[in-house]
């Protein structure tokens, strides 16, 4: 029975073989400095939020989390309306873009030309490079107006019984360009992770398939999605991630009030929206505190996200590879 040894891990793989290597020795060093500054920074940025964001924390509490006032000229503030108006232009961006983001990446990796693929793949990968506050300002200039007198009113006449399309906008600044303008941002970043996804599988596994007898959209059904189904919730995950955390683009189109409103023609506000319109501006040191309440709250969501992402892709690929 042989037994296969497996190079040595940490601090002892700096004597293998009896001597002592400096380059493993210093990228040992490099390597470990690397990973530890991000659990440091992360620890300094939470300390910072949570010392600026405590006398608001002292004074509202857990309260703050489910009071919709925010008035800075009677000191009253809450949390409520910008934690519902982040939700509901992040989920339904991310409703948006999944569709769109897969279909992109299957087009690309399985139906495209190839001398189609590398241009369409550049000209979608080139979308994550637009400043936010371009397409926030593109947002104001044409979106806005598209949706008022076209979009909204198309979708008025025939999903109108719906509550998130019962109103029509009397101005451009609303909910649902934030969603739109979310969605143009999270698209190239799904659809690029996804077509990586979908270059990874493979190959005999596809042409087996075909080879059985199963037409393209069987395969992708049958081989493509179960394989990549990890990494794709990764990617949704972390579209979602980018979507909860945009402030400039949003601030720009999405109007800035501190209400509740089913429907997505209203103009609302989010948590990096609210942070970005107001910071610079506060009037008193209570709506500072709690303007980094708000910040809290916001990294907070972000942590949870991304632990959620982990704990998805880790079931999926449990489930993939039966545990081995």
């Amino acid at each position: 029975m042989s037994v296969v040894s497996r190079p040595a891990n940490g601090p002892a793989a700096f004597g293998r073989r009896g001597r002592f290597r400096p380059g493993d020795a210093l990228l040992y060093v490099l390597t470990l400095a690397a990973a530890l500054s991000g659990v440091v920074l992360l620890g300094l940025v939470t300390r910072e939020l949570l010392t600026e964001a405590w006398p608001a924390m002292d004074r509202f509490g857990l309260h703050f989390l489910t009071t919709q006032a925010w008035d800075p000229n009677k000191k009253l503030f809450g949390a409520a309306t910008f934690i519902f108006g982040t939700a509901v232009t992040s989920f339904a961006a991310l409703l948006l873009a999944t569709p769109i983001s897969i279909a992109i990446a299957l087009f690309l990796t399985e139906l495209a030309p190839r001398g189609v693929r590398s241009v369409i793949g550049v000209l979608v990968d080139m979308l994550a490079a637009v400043p936010s506050v371009v397409l926030g300002l593109w947002g104001i200039l044409v979106l806005g107006p598209f949706i008022v007198h076209t979009l909204a009113p198309a979708l008025h006449g025939t999903l109108g019984w719906l509550p998130i399309f019962s109103t029509e906008p009397s101005v451009g600044s609303n909910m649902f360009a934030a969603v739109l303008i979310l969605t143009i941002m999270i698209v190239p970043i799904i659809s690029s992770i996804c077509r990586e996804l979908f270059l990874g599988i493979p190959q005999e596994l596809k042409d087996g398939a075909l080879a059985l007898g199963a037409t393209r959209w069987e395969m992708v059904r049958g081989v493509v999605f179960p394989y990549a189904r990890a990494g794709i919730a990764a990617a949704l995950i972390l579209g979602l991630g980018r979507a909860v955390g945009e402030a400039i683009a949003v601030t720009q189109v999405i109007g800035g009030f501190a209400g509740f409103s089913l429907s997505l023609f209203k103009p609302g506000d989010t948590l990096a929206s609210r942070i970005a319109s107001q910071y610079q501006g506060a009037s008193t040191a209570l709506q500072l505190s709690a303007l980094v309440y708000l910040a809290a709250i916001l990294l907070a969501i972000s942590l949870v996200v991304n632990l959620l992402a982990q704990v998805i892709v880790r079931r999926f690929e449990f489930q993939r590879t039966g545990g081995s």
